[in-house]
């Protein structure tokens, strides 16, 4: 029904969709498992194909205000004292380019990485607050269509780490949960 109504106030139907582009983590198991379910089942009830994009990429891109060339470590919380990261150079309007991904960082080890790498924190919690935004998407569109659709029958978002279930259910059979 959100889905909807968002369409319906863009003067839109379903049948208007052209492509999906849906936030591909890394971040929190729950939530990027329901954005994927509901962008999978967009593009699959509409034909339409459907495109991943970091959700780092749509903190720096996402930021509600232009934000000065430079480089920003963005930052998702992943729990257990760390942080998701990775380097992104923003240059002129709207030039927003990754350069690195760093995988999950101790929360202590943040302001001595930012200040090796030169760059300023953005996330939520952060130096620059802000959190991934669908609005990063207009920047971002010439390279995420670049990098192609991704397949429905097998994309699922980048989690990032396992899931609290899958962890203990692990633990408890010795064995990694089977397929």
């Amino acid at each position: 029904p959100a889905v909807v109504t968002t369409l319906r106030e863009a003067g839109c139907a379903p049948r208007d969709v052209s492509r999906v582009v849906c936030g591909a983590g890394p971040g929190s198991f729950t939530s990027l498992r329901i954005a994927g379910a509901i962008a999978k089942g967009i593009a699959m009830g509409t034909g339409a194909p459907l495109f991943a994009v970091s959700s780092l990429a749509l903190l720096v891109a996402g930021h509600r205000a232009p934000l000065p060339a430079g480089r920003y470590l963005a930052l998702l919380d992943a729990m257990r004292g760390e942080r998701y990261a990775a380097l992104f150079e923003v240059g002129g309007p709207g030039g927003v380019r990754e350069l690195e991904r760093l995988g999950r960082i101790p929360e202590a080890q943040l302001p001595a990485v930012c200040e090796r790498l030169g760059a300023r924190a953005i996330g939520p919690r952060e130096m620059i607050e802000a959190s991934p935004h669908a609005r990063g998407v207009a920047p971002l569109l010439g390279a995420i269509l670049a990098n192609g659709p991704v397949p429905l029958d097998g994309w699922e978002p980048e989690y990032g780490r396992l899931a609290e279930a899958q962890v203990k259910w692990e633990a408890e059979h010795g064995r990694d949960l089977p397929e």
